[in-house]
């Protein structure tokens, strides 16, 4: 996405509602230092993008150019749910994607065009993209990716709770459904996660997280909640990392590593890397991928670089 941004050439991603295609284009966006104009199409009439005609001085009509429309400088000018727009809005589309142009105003040099689609199989009220607007993009699907998740929601404080079960239950990650109004998706975990800061009562904790990912992935997350709520202390773990319990069952056990991964700090690094070393190797892993992912200053640790040295063969 970044490449195709620097090249300046209209871009289009295709994925199923909640994998957070917008945010992606908001992250691209950021990360190449850019400028970011979100424009929904699906709330656009045709008249919107073209703007309005006035009459100026000369007596000549011209057209009002829409306000949101850049004149100068660098961005990303985001289409958004662009298949769920009229297809007049779609039409109107056609000159601004391929030639820069819409009527008397052109997109200047450093913006670029991207646009985001539901996929027409999962229905949620698209219109198919006609075959000339479609030629004018370069498609790419967007899938959602477990480890690709944990790692953005390490550095945005999702709760570890729900990484931990998502780690354990991958499956639930993104489990769409045409006909629920709620199943689980990577923009319903993060959710989920700010239903559980709130620290809802016990009688409406599972309506609630229910209504974000749906009853299936909502009961087993429950489930899951309380045998993370009781595991071994955390700080004691941290005081006698040798002799502390290690848990036998697998939930426990990715439980464990994602609140190691939450509490690592480079004063207790060594302590962390104690006990993991007395878990299976999957575990040190995800914790300590996790762990540095939420502070990259680990990875100048001692115990970080002996820990990568001894355990090389499975971070390549």
């Amino acid at each position: 996405m970044r490449l195709m941004i620097r090249a300046k050439r209209p871009l289009c991603l295709w994925g199923s509602p909640g994998t957070c295609k917008s945010q992606l284009v908001a992250q691209a966006s950021a990360a190449e230092q850019l400028s970011l104009i979100d424009i929904r199409a699906v709330l656009l009439d045709p008249v919107d993008l073209r703007g309005l005609p006035h009459v100026n001085s000369d007596g000549r009509s011209h057209w009002a150019i829409p306000e949101f429309l850049p004149r100068d400088g660098c961005g990303v000018l985001f289409l958004d749910e662009l298949n769920r727009a009229p297809q007049l809005v779609q039409n109107a589309c056609f000159q601004l994607i391929l030639d820069r142009k819409l009527g008397e105003y052109n997109l200047p040099d450093g913006w670029t065009i991207v646009s985001a689609c539901n996929r027409e199989s999962d229905g949620g009220g698209v219109t198919r993209m006609s075959s000339a607007l479609a030629n004018r993009f370069t498609h790419m699907t967007v899938e959602p990716d477990l480890d690709d998740w944990c790692k953005w929601a390490v550095g945005a404080n999702v709760q570890p709770s729900v990484i931990a079960f998502l780690r354990f239950r991958s499956e639930y990650l993104h489990k769409f459904d045409r006909n629920e109004r709620s199943y689980p998706t990577p923009r319903s975990w993060e959710s989920v996660s700010f239903i559980c800061n709130q620290q809802p009562a016990a009688e409406i904790e599972l309506g609630l997280i229910s209504g974000a990912v749906g009853y299936p992935a909502a009961i087993e997350f429950v489930a899951f909640l309380k045998l993370y709520r009781s595991l071994p202390s955390i700080d004691a773990i941290l005081l006698n990392p040798t002799t502390a319990a290690v848990p036998s069952d697998v939930a426990t056990q990715f439980a464990v590593s994602a609140a190691l991964a939450r509490r690592a700090t480079d004063q207790n690094f060594g302590r962390v890397i104690q006990y993991l070393e007395r878990l299976p190797i999957e575990y040190n892993v995800y914790t300590v991928r996790d762990a540095t992912n939420r502070d990259s200053s680990l990875q100048s640790t001692a115990e970080f670089t002996n820990w990568s040295i001894k355990h090389s063969e499975v971070l390549n």
